[in-house]
């Protein structure tokens, strides 16, 4: 099966090189169509992620699939972050990335990354149609390049000026990638990721959460639970010429709000501020938000939630709409299985 997957890589190469570029973009246009139209997978966790100065966005799909974007792919490896007109993912009729079909390179791109290069097609969590590639592709086409360095280096020849600045950049992701890659080998061997996890989820905590508890102040606009009670389909306000509110509105409002302001918050609050035996709570919520982070980014989640809540008619809408917008934390993404 092996070999008949490189026959078939080598056929394809040898029919490329006869095809003019009219043809190879009709080619493209045709697959891209065919990729699109097919059941392309939605990111299940999204992401970035840092090697040297470059920010990388990635994805996991629900096969368990790691991606990087094309864009985040190719500014790390010192290309343009958009292939030019014909050159682009969607043109390599022969199965390589424009990025590896310089000549210089062939001798040194083995069968394994040949059959390794495919670009994956799939939706991000906006709802974005997308293309990337396996980040295991990453560090392999990294080596492409200072193979032919080294290569260029061995000859005492001066490597060619269009690939320098490529050869430096996939110098830095290789170096990168052993930092990072060492320090995650002994956080495992250790057991320390799950305390770094910890760590990191504290520091978000510290950032949006206060033990000095505010005054009471007005968060919650008037308009918010009008719009609320609105797609609830209850009559507002619930009890006339009351300012309690039944504590149905509270549960509705850590579903809409506060799980999905940052991860854990929800849970360090309820942790912060217990149920009373009453059933009450002593303070309300955001009283327990930083006044220079938390607060802040209360009121901005509360002003887009209110505006996407005036765009529905039914709860159900405006939940559907909510949850491809702002997903709650530590839950996954429900795919749409709509025609």
């Amino acid at each position: 099966m092996e070999e008949k997957d490189n026959n078939k890589a080598k056929g394809g190469h040898a029919r490329a090189e006869v095809l003019s570029p009219e043809q190879r973009r009709d080619i493209a246009s045709k697959a891209a169509s065919a990729r699109w139209n097919a059941d392309v997978p939605k990111a299940e966790y999204e992401g970035t992620l840092k090697i040297g100065q470059n920010i990388l966005s990635a994805a996991v799909l629900p096969n368990g699939k790691r991606v990087l974007t094309q864009s985040a792919f190719l500014t790390t490896l010192g290309r343009s972050r958009t292939p030019k007109a014909g050159t682009g993912v969607l043109s390599t009729v022969d199965g390589i990335p424009f990025f590896l079909q310089a000549e210089a390179l062939k001798p040194f791109i083995s069968e394994d990354l040949l059959m390794s290069t495919t670009p994956i097609f799939f939706i991000n969590k906006s709802g974005k149609k997308m293309v990337g590639y396996d980040a295991q592709l990453l560090p392999m086409v990294a080596e492409v390049y200072l193979k032919m360095r080294d290569y260029y280096l061995s000859e005492n020849k001066q490597i060619p000026r269009q690939y320098q600045h490529i050869v430096k950049a996939c110098d830095i992701v290789m170096r990168g990638l052993a930092h990072v890659g060492i320090i995650a080998l002994v956080d495992e061997a250790t057991g320390y990721q799950e305390i770094r996890d910890r760590i990191a989820l504290q520091k978000i905590l510290d950032k949006y959460l206060t033990d000095e508890w505010a005054k009471w102040t007005k968060t919650f606009p008037d308009e918010y639970y009008r719009e609320l009670f609105r797609l609830k389909n209850v009559p507002y306000p619930p009890i006339p010429s009351s300012t309690k509110k039944p504590s149905y509105v509270g549960h509705w409002t850590n579903d809409i709000i506060y799980s999905r302001l940052a991860p854990g918050v929800l849970e360090e609050l309820k942790k912060k501020n217990p149920r009373l035996p009453s059933g009450n709570r002593s303070r309300k919520f955001f009283q327990h938000l930083t006044i220079d982070y938390g607060h802040p980014e209360l009121k901005d989640l509360l002003s887009n939630v209110i505006f996407l809540m005036k765009t529905c008619k039914s709860w159900d809408d405006f939940k559907e709409r909510l949850d491809l917008a702002k997903q709650k934390y530590g839950k996954t993404l429900k795919l749409d299985y709509r025609d």
